[in-house]
């Protein structure tokens, strides 16, 4: 049986752990070549031994995406090994801290939006051209309900999700004339590592895994996907359209 994303290729941020490692294997399960980034050479290294052991294949690039340079040198790399590229998830993200906003230092905001929002802006940059070469090009970005609930003590994290949500919906609306689709995907409160560091007295036994919430991941990056500019709630299974405030 042909696999549905045979022959692509797909970019994912912090692939490390959690949601990113579990989208990354979903997406080498259903036939994708995965270009994988994070910081940690291990982590990479264990989802390479899991993709392989599928009969997948991966690319590592341990990579710090605050690193504006090297998201440039791995779109020209990716352009020069397959002169495209069909899937990115932009997955990679940081809680910053669990604070009052007048505890919270100039540096650390800035440390959050460098990670959560510039560097899916340097990717948006860098990968458009590769994106545009493919016959189906999908990107999706993974937020979070901080973003419009404005959640207290989170401010940095909640403020910079409001403004992935925007960067992407903008993206959206400027490629909404190409075969270039662009969406947001919310989990909700999934069993990850970001989690347990927000909520230490949850019990994670209560949450759905990061593998539970890939599954539904893949769907937005098949070609068969038509839908852009809009936002997949995990929780609630629905698929939704942003709206002005009433």
């Amino acid at each position: 049986m042909t696999k549905p994303l045979a022959n692509r290729i797909a970019l994912v941020t912090g692939a490390s752990r959690g949601i990113g490692y579990a989208t990354a294997i979903a997406l080498a399960k259903a036939g994708a070549h995965i270009v994988a980034t994070a910081r940690t050479q291990g982590g990479l290294e264990e989802l390479d031994d899991e993709i392989r052991k599928d009969g997948g294949s991966a690319t590592l690039v341990p990579l710090n995406l605050t690193d504006s340079d090297g998201i440039a040198r791995l779109g020209a790399g990716l352009y020069e090994r397959y002169g495209k590229l069909d899937i990115l998830v932009g997955n990679a993200g940081v809680l910053g801290p669990s604070s009052p906003i007048g505890h919270i230092e100039l540096k650390t905001f800035n440390d959050v939006m460098a990670v959560n929002v510039s560097a899916n802006f340097q990717l948006i940059r860098c990968m458009e051209p590769l994106l545009r070469q493919s016959d189906a090009g999908r990107a999706v970005f993974i937020t979070s309900g901080a973003a419009n609930k404005a959640t207290a003590y989170v401010s940095p994290y909640a403020a910079s999700k409001a403004a992935l949500e925007t960067l992407a919906r903008a993206w959206a609306q400027e490629t909404a004339n190409t075969k270039l689709r662009v969406n947001l995907f919310n989990p909700g409160p999934v069993r990850t590592r970001m989690r347990a560091t927000l909520m230490p007295g949850e019990d994670p036994a209560t949450l759905d895994t990061p593998e539970q919430v890939a599954e539904f991941i893949v769907p937005l990056c098949t070609p068969g996907w038509t839908e852009t500019g809009k936002f997949y709630d995990y929780k609630s299974r629905t698929l939704m359209s942003f709206r002005a405030p009433a």
